[in-house]
C-alpha cells in the first residue's frame, strides 16, 4: 500500500530472497514471501519467464494467471473486439514512491503476454519530490515498488487501450494518518487538472487506528472533489478477513471486526476479493467464491513457510465511521446504520496467484506471483475505464448504480454466494478467530453486489451511472 489515503505498507516475511530460474520442465526454487500491509502478497518465482500455471500448482498448491485468462474470465474480448479497450481514458495509480524500474519493468510484461503498450504512460510527484530509492528499505521503498508494479501491470492489462497516470507520493502510508495527508494532496491535484477518469487506491489504514473520526473526515477533500468532477475513486478492503491490522508494523491484528478506510468511505467504491478457478483457455471450472485463505494449510505452508492458520482473506464488513449511505438503504436488512465494504468484488485470492514482473533493486529480477485486494482495485479500473469510454464520459461516483444493477438483477453483474471472511489466527500464542460475514443472495458483506460480466456489465454501468450522489 502507501499512505494512498490510509494503511501502510507492511512487510510480513524477509526480503532477501534467493535467486532462482525455471528450469526446463522444472518449477522454480521456493523463497520468502512480501507481504504489502495488508494489501498485497508477492513471492519471487523466475529469473527468466512467467512460471506455468502447473508450475505454480506444483511449487505453491495454487494457479498463476496470465492476463489473457482474466480478460476471458471476466468476458472482455466481446468488448476489445467492438473497440471497447479504455481508448481514450486514463487510469490513475497512486502509491507511495512508486518504482523506480515500472516503464520497463511494463514494458517486459506487455512484450511476453502480448499486450499493447499503453497509449500514454506518465509518472508525477505532485506532492513533493520522492525520496531516492533505497533498495535496503523492504519496508517501504521495495515494498511500495512491488505494489506500483501490480497496479499498473494489472491495469492495463484490464484496459489495454488506456492511459497509465502513476502518482507518486513522498511518504509511506502507514496505519493511522501517516503519509495519506500526501496522498489526498496528490489526488486532489489529479482532479484539480483533469488528469483522469478512474482512480485506483490499493492501500488503507484500520479505522481503529486513527486518532479519531474527526481525523478521517479531515482527509476527505478528494473525494468530494472527485465527486465533484465525476472522478470513480476505487480502493481495495484489505486482506486480513473480517479483521486487520492495529500497528504500523505489520504485526498485530485486531481481535475483533475492523474494517479500511479510504475503502470505508461512502464516496469510495469498495473493492473485495474473489477466488477464481480457472483451466488454462480462461474458463472456469466452478463459480467464483469469496476470497478466504485464512484455513488453507497446505498453501499457507507452500507460500508463507507455515500452515497457520492466517488472517488471510477478503476485507469486509461495517464500517464504525460512517453511517450507512442512502445508496444502501436497499440492504440495510445487512448493514444496519452503517456504511458495509465492500461494493464489488474482484480477482484477489493467494490460492489463484497472478504474474507480475519486475526488477527493482533490493530483490532478483524476474517474474513475481502476487495476491491480495491490491489486485482487484486495479483489475476493477480497468473495467470503470471500459465504462468510461462506452458512455462517452467520467462516471464519477458508481455507487448508486451498482446497487440499483443489483435491484434489478441485472445480467452484467454475477453474484457471488459462496464462503465467507472469518479468519483465525495466531497471535501471542493465542489462537484467535474474528468471525465475519457469509456470501449470499444479492448484496453481503464479503462480495459486495458480486463480480462483473464485463460485456454485459459494461454497457449496463455505463448507462446507470452517471447521476449524482444520493447518500
Amino acid at each position: 500500500m502507501t499512505h494512498r489515503s490510509r494503511r501502510y505498507l507492511r512487510m510480513a516475511g524477509a526480503l532477501a530472497l534467493a535467486s532462482g530460474s525455471l528450469l526446463a520442465g522444472g518449477a522454480p526454487a521456493a523463497t520468502a514471501s512480501i507481504a504489502i500491509g495488508p494489501m498485497m502478497t508477492s513471492k519471487f518465482a523466475s529469473a527468466v519467464q512467467p512460471p506455468s500455471q502447473s508450475q505454480c500448482e506444483a511449487m505453491f498448491t495454487a494457479p498463476c494467471y496470465v492476463p489473457a485468462q482474466l480478460e476471458t474470465a471476466y468476458n472482455e474480448q466481446p468488448l476489445f473486439s467492438s473497440g471497447i479497450t479504455g481508448k481514450g481514458q486514463t487510469i490513475v495509480i497512486v502509491d507511495s514512491f512508486g518504482s523506480p524500474t515500472i516503464q520497463s519493468d511494463l514494458a517486459t510484461f506487455d512484450a511476453t503476454f502480448n499486450l499493447p503498450a499503453p497509449p500514454s504512460f506518465k509518472i508525477i510527484q505532485p506532492a513533493g519530490a520522492v525520496p531516492a530509492y533505497d533498495p535496503t528499505d523492504a519496508n517501504g521503498d521495495v515494498g511500495w515498488a512491488g505494489e506500483t508494479t501490480l497496479d499498473v501491470e494489472w491495469s492495463h492489462a484490464m484496459a489495454p487501450g488506456a492511459s497509465i497516470l502513476l502518482v507518486e507520493t513522498p511518504v509511506a502510508e502507514t496505519e493511522g494518518t501517516a503519509g495519506l495527508p500526501q496522498i489526498i494532496k496528490a489526488e486532489n491535484y489529479v482532479i484539480d487538472h483533469h488528469l483522469g477518469q478512474v482512480i485506483s487506491q490499493s492501500f488503507g489504514a484500520t479505522e481503529p487506528t486513527f486518532p479519531s473520526p474527526a481525523s478521517i473526515y479531515a482527509l476527505r477533500s478528494a473525494y468530494f472533489n472527485a465527486l465533484r468532477n465525476h472522478v470513480t475513486v476505487l480502493a481495495a478492503t484489505g486482506d486480513a478477513g473480517a479483521t486487520d491490522y492495529s500497528n504500523a508494523a505489520g504485526t498485530l491484528l485486531y481481535t475483533h471486526p475492523a474494517v479500511d478506510w479510504p475503502s470505508s468511505d461512502p464516496l469510495v467504491t469498495a473493492v473485495g476479493g474473489t477466488q477464481l478457478a480457472l483451466l488454462a483457455d480462461g474458463s472456469r471450472t466452478q463459480a467464483d467464491v469469496v476470497w478466504n485463505d485464512s484455513l488453507n494449510y497446505a498453501f499457507n505452508n507452500a507460500f508463507f513457510g507455515t500452515p497457520g492458520p492466517t488472517a488471510t482473506a477478503t476485507g469486509g464488513g461495517l464500517s464504525t465511521v460512517f453511517p450507512r449511505p442512502s445508496y444502501q438503504n436497499g440492504v440495510a436488512g445487512l448493514v444496519g446504520d452503517r456504511r458495509g465494504v465492500p461494493d464489488i468484488a474482484m480477482s484477489a485470492a493467494c490460492s489463484g496467484l497472478v504474474n507480475v514482473y519486475q526488477s527493482f533493486g533490493g530483490q532478483p529480477a524476474g517474474w513475481y506471483v502476487v495476491c491480495g485486494t491490491s489486485e482487484a482495485s486495479p483489475l476493477f479500473a480497468g473495467i470503470v475505464a471500459l465504462a468510461d469510454q462506452e458512455a462517452g464520459h467520467s462516471l464519477g461516483l458508481i455507487n448508486p448504480a451498482l446497487y440499483a444493477l443489483s435491484a434489478a438483477h441485472a445480467p452484467g453483474l454475477v453474484d457471488v454466494t459462496m464462503w465467507d471472511n472469518t479468519v483465525s489466527f495466531l497471535q501471542n500464542n493465542q489462537l484467535y478467530t474474528v468471525r465475519g460475514y457469509p456470501a449470499g443472495p444479492g448484496y453481503d458483506l464479503a462480495s459486495g453486489v458480486g463480480t462483473v460480466n464485463a460485456a454485459l456489465f459494461v454497457p449496463e454501468l455505463a448507462q446507470a451511472a452517471g447521476g449524482g450522489y444520493g447518500g
